[in-house]
C-alpha cells in the first residue's frame, strides 16, 4: 500500500514526530480528569495550535488527539455514542493542519488502550476489542488520518486485536509499547517479545517501537533490544522528557529541549527511524530534536554507558530480558514500507 508515511520511510533518513498531547493540552487549560477528546468539539482552535505548535517545530508526522477515542474509554464521560464524531473531527483537523504545512506532513491516527482487561486475565474478549477499535479505525479514516498509531500498549492480546481491526478498515497502522515496569510492559512484554510479535501478525505494521515509559535512558535500552532481534522494520521511539517530578502541585517533567536533542539523536543511532517525544515533551524540546537530527552525524550505536553518561541513569537494573548486554552493532536495515 503506498501511503505518506511509507514515503517518507523510503526517502527519509530519520521521521521527527509529535511531542506530548496530555502535557499541551494541560498548559492550554485541559483539567485533570476532562476527556481530552471532547475538545475536538469543544476547543478547535486550541487542537488545531496543539497540532500547529509540532509542524512548526519541525515534526514530520503528529498524532490525532484521539488516545482515549474507544468507547470504552470515551464511557468513563458519558460519550460511548461519539466515537465517530469526536475521531473524525480530530482526524480532520489534523488534515487541515497538515495540508497547509507547504511539505510532506504525516498525519496519525492515535489509538489507545482500551483500559479494559482482555481475556483470560480479564473479561474483554477479542472481538469486543476488536470491535471498539474498528469503530475508532474508521471514523480516524473518514477523518482523513493517513495512518493508524495504537500506542501505550501493555497486552500482547490487545496489540493483535488492534492489527486486526486495523486490517478491517483496510488502513497502514504502527503499533507501540510502553516498557515502564523494569523494561518491560505492565502485562511483562519484552522488547524482544514485541519484535517477534510483530513478524506474527497476518498484516504487520510499517513501523513498530516504544513510547512513554519511564524516562530517555530507558527507552533507548529498549530500541537497543529491538534492534538486537535484527528487526528489518522500521523503529520508534518516542520518550518522554526525562523523568516526572512533582513540584508545586503540578507534574514537571525535568528534561531540557538540550536533553532531548542528545535523545533524538541517540534514538536515531540505536536504530530507531521514527523519532519523537511523549509525555512532558513541548515545542521547545522538538525543535532541538530536529536541529539535532539535521546537524548531526550519523555515529556507531551507543553503548548503554554512553547512554547513561549522556541521558542519566536507567530506572532498573535489567532491561526485562535477562541480559544486559549491549547488543551487537549491526549494519544498517534495509527499510521496509
Amino acid at each position: 500500500m503506498t501511503n505518506a508515511l511509507s514515503k517518507l520511510l523510503n526517502t527519509a533518513d530519520s521521521i521527527l514526530a509529535d511531542g506530548a498531547t496530555g502535557t499541551n493540552l494541560f498548559n492550554m487549560g485541559l483539567q485533570s480528569g476532562d476527556a481530552p477528546e471532547m475538545w475536538n468539539v469543544d476547543e478547535p482552535d486550541k487542537i488545531r495550535a496543539l497540532y500547529k505548535g509540532s509542524v512548526d517545530a519541525g515534526s514530520d508526522l503528529f498524532l490525532t488527539n484521539t488516545f482515549g477515542g474507544t468507547a470504552a474509554r470515551l464511557k468513563l464521560h458519558d460519550a460511548q455514542n461519539r466515537v465517530a464524531e469526536l475521531n473524525r473531527i480530530g482526524a480532520e483537523l489534523g488534515r487541515e493542519v497538515a495540508d497547509k504545512a507547504g511539505r510532506t506532513v504525516v498525519v496519525a491516527g492515535s489509538v489507545g488502550p482500551t483500559g479494559e482487561i482482555m481475556q483470560p486475565v480479564g473479561s474483554l474478549t477479542h472481538a469486543e476489542a476488536v470491535e471498539m477499535f474498528h469503530e475508532q479505525a474508521a471514523a480516524l479514516k473518514e477523518g482523513g488520518a493517513d495512518v493508524l498509531w495504537v500506542e501505550t500498549i501493555s497486552a500482547p492480546e490487545e496489540f493483535r486485536a488492534a492489527a486486526e481491526a486495523f486490517a478491517l478498515a483496510d488502513m497502514p497502522w504502527c503499533g507501540t509499547m510502553s516498557f515502564d515496569t523494569a523494561g518491560r510492559t505492565m502485562m511483562g512484554v519484552t522488547s524482544a517479545d514485541l519484535a517477534q510479535l510483530v513478524e506474527t501478525l497476518p498484516n504487520p505494521p510499517l513501523a513498530f517501537g516504544a513510547n512513554c515509559g519511564t524516562g530517555a535512558s530507558d527507552i533507548l535500552r529498549t530500541v537497543l533490544g529491538f534492534a538486537a532481534q535484527g528487526t528489518e522494520r522500521p523503529l520508534i521511539s518516542k520518550g518522554n522528557a526525562g523523568i516526572p517530578k512533582y513540584v508545586d502541585g503540578h507534574i514537571h517533567y525535568d528534561g531540557t529541549p538540550e536533553l532531548m536533542g542528545q535523545y533524538a539523536v541517540m534514538a536515531r543511532d540505536a536504530g530507531a527511524t521514527i523519532i519523537g517525544g511523549c509525555c512532558g515533551t513541548m515545542p521547545a524540546h522538538l525543535e532541538k530534536m530536529r536541529e539535532a537530527l539535521d546537524n548531526t552525524p550519523r555515529a556507531d550505536r551507543p553503548t548503554l554507558d554512553q547512554i547513561t553518561e549522556a541521558l542519566g541513569p536507567f530506572s532498573s537494573a535489567s532491561d526485562g530480558t535477562g541480559d544486559d548486554a549491549v547488543p551487537e552493532r549491526r549494519t544498517r536495515r534495509r527499510r521496509r514500507a
